[in-house]
């Protein structure tokens, strides 16, 4: 029972100590001598003061004591038993759309439209508290980055990686992405949210007036300036170019506010142009929905501690019968008022009342802090990405390596390369793929190990011909025949030759010569061999992708492809391209 005991409050039980201070400097005072006593005679003092008995000296200084400690533990909170609690939050839905025509490429505000448009979303994720939040790109057809959630930090992650080059079908679909908008508030449940669009232009306006919906608001955001400019080719590689027309005219992208203007209101929500601060996307979110209030349960719930402290409560009861004497009551609501200003001020605990360890974590490897935030996780998975991330990939493959599912097998082989266990890296992504033939990252990372094996093999074939050849080289190749002497080695011989225990003699020194000199060779290339081996690690590290648009790139990609086999693109030969 002792043991299962929480304090939901602890910082209240330091209501404790002036507790038992103020019973025992007012049990002293009592006890004390009167001041009366140095003025009057002792004659008269039996007459004039009432006599106080020992017992009622010290009743009301510890009754008063026991109800202001009573008082202090009902605050902190006694608790011995967990509660499953439901989460709910505001139903805010919230679908972000971002254009990523090419016309967004253009650079009549610097750096460009994209850049400015991608920083103005993640203001407008930093201010979402609550509520769910999605994100969805078009160009020529829409796709979905991410889904309703409420982690915005995700988003944000996703977010820099958006360009309109990763898109596979060029142009400007508003009715794409609008259906695909309405499909996640479906998906979700949602009978009602937000709709941020984030554009510069918007070729039909009957994209967006046959899908109206008044419980689905439709704001705009314009990028860009009505005198517009034109889109640089830097992402196909040719700097200093522009787009143009088949005429050979530039391409102006120029930004219409009155049709935007237009487009906002007839889908029931707001407009504003893009600007420096959040006036912008304050106004926009602010949109009216009808039912502001409602709130939705999250498909989740956390265990709370059940506050026990009024059971404590009723100590007081009889004990405010001793308090009806005149200034009593006022005397305890004075003595509790210290206390009502009393905040918690260390850290740690501060932090374990208001965050778990796992959401500490989490927020320290947002920070950057991967260290701090392996230390903290408690959930195995989360505690292996934070040893990997910060290059702890022993520990970090341990960890992976006691979850059998498809996530944790494929981060076992990214751990175990970057130890440099190629093989049991090609292992672990061998099994990945045995489960999901699809997944690419393994596929690719897999081929990539494979290579550096195969040329770490045909290196090591390399070295051992050339060791085998030089061992069969003869040790007497390069004495000379008798034919061949020169002048002074004839008159050598004709002096007369060494005895036969001095050409053994000179022979094992030979021997013995070559024999360390076969050793320091092989220490040189088993030395070769290992920076070989590091060299090529550190090359196949250069070799791995790091692009974040990835992912993305081929998903969209994938949803295009699929697409098109249902036949679901119609003749687009019409329309234009950015």
């Amino acid at each position: 029972m002792l043991e299962a005991i929480h304090f939901v409050r602890p910082w209240w039980l330091l209501g404790v100590i002036p507790a038992v201070m103020l019973a025992l400097l007012w049990a002293q005072r009592r006890q004390s001598t009167s001041h009366w006593e140095s003025s009057i005679a002792p004659e008269l003092l039996a007459v004039l003061l009432e006599p106080v008995g020992p017992r009622a000296s010290r009743a009301l200084p510890a009754a008063a004591g026991a109800a202001l400690f009573a008082a202090a533990v009902a605050l902190a909170g006694p608790s011995w038993e967990r509660l499953p609690q439901p989460v709910e939050q505001r139903s805010d839905a919230l679908v972000v759309v971002l254009d990523l025509s090419l016309s967004m490429f253009a650079d009549d505000i610097a750096p460009s439209r994209i850049v400015r448009a991608r920083q103005k979303i993640a203001d407008v994720l930093r201010t979402r508290r609550e509520g769910f939040t999605a994100l969805v790109a078009y160009a020529g057809d829409a796709h979905a980055v991410v889904p309703l959630t409420d982690d915005t930090r995700t988003i944000e992650n996703l977010l820099w990686a958006l360009s309109p080059d990763m898109m596979p079908v060029l142009g400007s679909n508003l009715g794409s992405a609008l259906d695909v908008a309405h499909e996640l508030f479906e998906n979700a449940h949602v009978n009602q949210g937000r709709v941020l669009l984030v554009t510069d232009g918007i070729d039909q306006m009957s994209d967006a007036t046959t899908r109206r919906d008044p419980n689905f608001p439709l704001s705009v955001l314009g990028v860009g300036t009505p005198g517009g400019g034109t889109i640089p080719l830097d992402f196909v590689n040719q700097p200093g170019q522009v787009l143009r027309t088949q005429q050979g005219e530039a391409v102006v992208a120029r930004l219409d506010v009155e049709r935007l203007r237009n487009v906002a209101e007839a889908g029931y929500g707001r407009y504003r142009t893009l600007t420096l601060d959040d006036g912008d996307i304050t106004e926009l979110l602010s949109t009216p929905l009808p039912g502001e209030d409602e709130t939705t349960a999250v498909d989740r719930e956390f265990d709370t501690w059940a506050d026990q402290g009024f059971w404590v409560v009723l100590v007081l009861v009889p004990l405010l019968l001793l308090a009806f004497r005149r200034g009593a009551i006022a005397c305890v609501a004075l003595t509790l008022v210290p206390l009502l200003a009393a905040a918690p001020s260390e850290a740690g605990v501060w932090d374990d009342l208001w965050q778990r360890r796992d959401q500490q974590g989490l927020q320290a490897l947002q920070e950057g802090q991967p260290e701090m935030a392996a230390t903290l996780f408690e959930d195995p998975a989360w505690r292996a990405a934070a040893d990997y991330r910060s290059g702890a990939y022993d520990r970090a493959a341990a960890e992976f390596s006691a979850h059998d599912d498809l996530t944790a097998t494929y981060n076992l082989g990214n751990a175990l390369a970057q130890q440099g266990d190629f093989e049991a890296a090609v292992a672990a992504y061998d099994r990945v793929l045995a489960a999901d033939p699809d997944h690419e990252d393994a596929r690719f990372n897999r081929d990539l190990l494979q290579r550096a094996l195969d040329q770490q093999q045909s290196q090591s074939q390399n070295e051992d011909q050339n060791q085998q050849q030089g061992g069969q080289n003869p040790e007497n190749s390069a004495q000379p025949q008798g034919d061949g002497q020169t002048p002074q080695e004839q008159s050598e011989d004709e002096q007369g030759s060494p005895s036969e225990e001095s050409e053994q003699q000179e022979q094992g020194d030979s021997e013995q010569s070559e024999a360390e000199q076969s050793a320091e060779g092989e220490q040189q290339e088993s030395a070769s061999s290992r920076d070989e081996r590091k060299d090529a690690l550190e090359q196949w590290l250069r070799r791995v992708p790091d692009d974040p648009g990835g992912l993305l790139r081929r998903k969209f990609q994938y949803e295009t492809n699929q697409r098109l086999r249902r036949g679901e693109y119609g003749s687009r030969d019409a329309e234009k391209i950015w």
